[in-house]
């Protein structure tokens, strides 16, 4: 009887000039290094069967990028099957931008893509020109070819030393909780919801969407009965210093220096993110002011009272204390005893091909958005920058998607389902909202069921049709090319997979 052998590794992204931060509409450059961000590997081998899971510290990984991973790894003398990989985000906004997103035709054409800029410049009236916020085009900061070429090479190194350091091991999975993810959309009175939306306003009604404080664990240990590694599986973002200015793996970075502090310098960890699209660390109820200016036209406040609350989770403090709630609940989960090693390893792992519908826009929609853009332009005096472009980004998107429908129908996707034991890995490569995890998870046949959000590859949000009807940032048609028709289908599929392997 073979033992399920594990291999770890950890490579830290190296920036030898400064970088261009992604995820916000304003430009930024990073002035320092928090903590470093890293391409953390498990490789998971019983028998002829393997499942290599890396997880990067960056806003989304790439087709693109995925592609020049393989393409290193198939240059090496490794026997490491390519498509059984799995490369995951975990969504800081404190991370460079890398070449790729242009090369992506679909993202390009659907205006699901994150450069907004890219959007604005396609329709922009002779005369008028972009204003940087910051000058990224700056020959002292590193080209996105550049990063491309550190961080594949990076997560690259990483799974080639994990497959090399596989050896006999155990593991034990457990569950936690800890009050991180909270809904970052704000429903009003008149069925509209806006993304970080004022509540202390008359007319505000609820949040949109629910929260789940639950944290899916994974325990790993040699044969000495040390432990090497653990893998939680997280419904949140990393993303509370999400408009600062260095670079960060934002709380997650956190909770590694505690671990570490308490277990040892060597244990590894493997951060998932959950289905997690409208989640966020921020706590929209008691709205604490940032220490600093976010400089986001989407985060706006009238009168803010003071309240008895968190610090800001939009600052250090704030991921300080997230990273703390969590690393304190996976140490007293291991404190409290776990459950024993299973005796013999059950491991599979399936790629399932998914062809989703592309959320389409009216006739209607597109005349409305070019006399929308029209009329903008018209009114506007002088050249434009992020704040215009956050203001257009609805009616962008819906011309680009416009063009991008006459071509295409839909999206092909791949989703990977592992089994382990009675443990259930699934993936997409969406922003795909809580309601949809939460669905798969309920339903699926596996005792625990890790669901895992921007995976090889990136297609924007996918909002609930809940989102869809309130409009705003992430439920726009601009900010993801699928619909909740298409999440619905993802979810029925997935549940498939989980089930076709947990019935053999």
């Amino acid at each position: 009887m073979s033992k399920l052998k594990i291999g770890w590794a950890e490579e830290k992204f190296e920036f030898n000039k400064p970088v261009n931060l992604v995820g916000q509409f304003a430009e930024r450059i990073s002035e320092y290094e928090e903590k470093p961000l890293c391409a953390t590997t498990l490789v998971l081998k019983k028998d002829e069967e393997e499942a290599i899971i890396c997880s990067v510290d960056l806003l989304d990984v790439s087709c693109v990028l995925v592609s020049e991973v393989k393409k290193i790894l198939k240059t090496r003398n490794t026997d490491i099957d390519t498509e059984k990989i799995i490369i995951c985000a975990t969504h800081p906004h404190t991370g460079p931008g890398y070449m790729g997103y242009e090369e992506n035709s679909i993202s390009i054409d659907s205006g699901s893509n994150v450069n907004f800029r890219y959007l604005i410049e396609s329709v922009l009236p002779k005369g008028k020109k972009y204003i940087e916020n910051t000058s990224t085009e700056d020959n002292n900061i590193m080209s996105k070819e550049e990063v491309l070429n550190e961080v594949s090479l990076k997560i690259a190194n990483s799974i080639e030393k994990a497959w090399i350091n596989k050896k006999d091991s155990s593991y034990s999975n457990a569950f936690g909780r800890a009050p991180v993810g909270m809904c970052r959309r704000v429903k009003y009175v008149d069925g509209t919801a806006k993304m970080w939306g004022d509540t202390n306003s008359e007319d505000f009604l609820e949040l949109e969407g629910g929260s789940d404080s639950g944290i899916e664990l994974m325990y790993f240990f040699d044969e000495d009965k040390k432990l090497t590694g653990i893998a939680a599986n997280l419904a949140c973002p990393a993303q509370c210093v999400q408009h600062r200015m260095f670079i960060s793996p934002d709380f997650w970075g956190e909770v590694k220096m505690l671990l570490r502090e308490h277990f040892g310098k060597d244990l590894f960890l493997l951060t998932l993110c959950s289905a997690a699209g409208d989640q966020c660390p921020i706590d929209l109820i008691r709205f604490v002011t940032p220490e600093s200016d976010v400089n986001d036209p989407n985060i706006k406040r009238e009168t803010v009272l003071k309240r008895k609350a968190d610090p800001s989770m939009f600052d250090i403090s704030g991921m300080k204390k997230t990273g703390k709630r969590i690393a304190n609940e996976i140490i007293e989960i291991y404190n409290e005893g776990l459950c024993e090693a299973p005796s013999d390893t059950t491991l599979v792992h399936e790629t399932k091909a998914l062809s989703l519908p592309l959320r389409r826009v009216t006739k209607k929609e597109v005349r409305l958005a070019r006399k929308e853009i029209k009329k903008y332009f018209k009114m506007k005096d002088g050249d434009v920058d992020f704040n215009d472009a956050a203001n257009l980004q609805v009616h962008l998107g819906t011309l680009k998607r416009n063009n991008l429908q006459k071509k295409v129908k839909n999206v092909e996707i791949y989703s990977h389902i592992i089994r382990l034991d009675n443990i259930a890995i699934a993936t997409n490569p969406f922003e795909l909202f809580l309601d949809y995890g939460n669905q798969i998870k309920a339903r699926s046949k596996a005792e625990q069921t890790f669901v895992i959000q921007l995976a090889n590859g990136y297609e924007g949000y996918l909002p609930t049709k809940k989102a869809q009807e309130g409009g705003h940032y992430s439920a726009f048609v601009s900010s993801g090319i699928i619909g909740y028709e298409g999440g619905n289908i993802l979810v029925e599929e997935t549940l498939k997979g989980i089930d076709n392997i947990f019935t053999e």
